[in-house]
């Protein structure tokens, strides 16, 4: 069972550092369902139509938060900090296991097809966690609190989307079950600036809220990892 937070050294506060030896990255939702230009999610919409619902989502996606996440996956992987992730994928084909709210909002990524596939430029390796889920927080309908306390998990860093959504689900019930969460702001990404910085207004009281770079070089300063070795960057297309 993990061991509660030493109070006597650090206070109660989310404005702690993380632990690398007790710290996950956590990738929300960054699959081809719904971060691909032809996902799933966006099959019914013309052209047109997905330009004036999603366009500011794909730029940002691409310009921004993707590009940041494949930064963090790389400078865990190098410090040893356990990546994971979790997708929207139903546990049968017909996605009849969904929660209530993905039958109304009409989510469906059926077992095993390839829109619950993370995208390839933050494709998990073989032995990294994958939690499929079928509600918008990953702590609902996963056994995701169980594996982390065996892990003995204790600090969180969330990234992903959508910020207003599915992140801010989990970081809210991980503040909750007792884990201490740090929120790189520009490896999130919702439909518009609006939402984003709304929504980071308002969990700003269950997380710590940091920029990637911010995050790297408290990894790197952490785990003396040298930065200048790190693989290259990928660039998304």
């Amino acid at each position: 069972m993990t061991q509660p937070l030493n109070r006597n050294s650090h206070p109660l506060s989310h404005e702690i550092e993380i632990e690398p030896a007790h710290t996950a990255l956590l990738f929300v939702d960054v699959q081809n369902y719904n971060c691909t230009c032809d996902g799933a999610e966006y099959a019914h919409l013309s052209g047109a139509e997905k330009e004036q619902r999603y366009g500011y989502f794909f730029r940002t996606l691409k310009e921004r938060a993707l590009p940041n996440m494949v930064r963090l996956q790389q400078a865990c992987r190098r410090a040893g900090i356990e990546v994971m992730y979790t997708m929207i994928e139903s546990l049968t084909a017909d996605g009849r296991d969904r929660s209530l709210d993905y039958k109304i909002t009409g989510f469906n990524v059926p077992k095993g097809s390839p829109e619950a596939k993370i995208v390839n430029e933050l494709a998990p390796t073989a032995d990294e966690i994958l939690f499929p889920k079928t509600s918008s927080s990953v702590f609902i309908s996963t056994n995701i609190d169980y594996v982390l306390r065996n892990l003995g998990t204790r600090y969180l860093i969330i990234a992903g989307c959508l910020t207003d959504q599915c992140v801010d689900s989990a970081v809210r019930d991980a503040c909750d079950l007792g884990y201490l969460v740090t929120v790189p702001t520009d490896a999130c990404v919702t439909l518009s600036a609006e939402h984003h910085d709304w929504s980071l207004r308002n969990n700003r009281g269950y997380c710590r809220q940091r920029i990637t770079q911010e995050v790297l070089d408290e990894i790197t300063r952490l785990t003396n990892t040298d930065e200048t070795n790190r693989q290259p960057i990928i660039r998304v297309r």
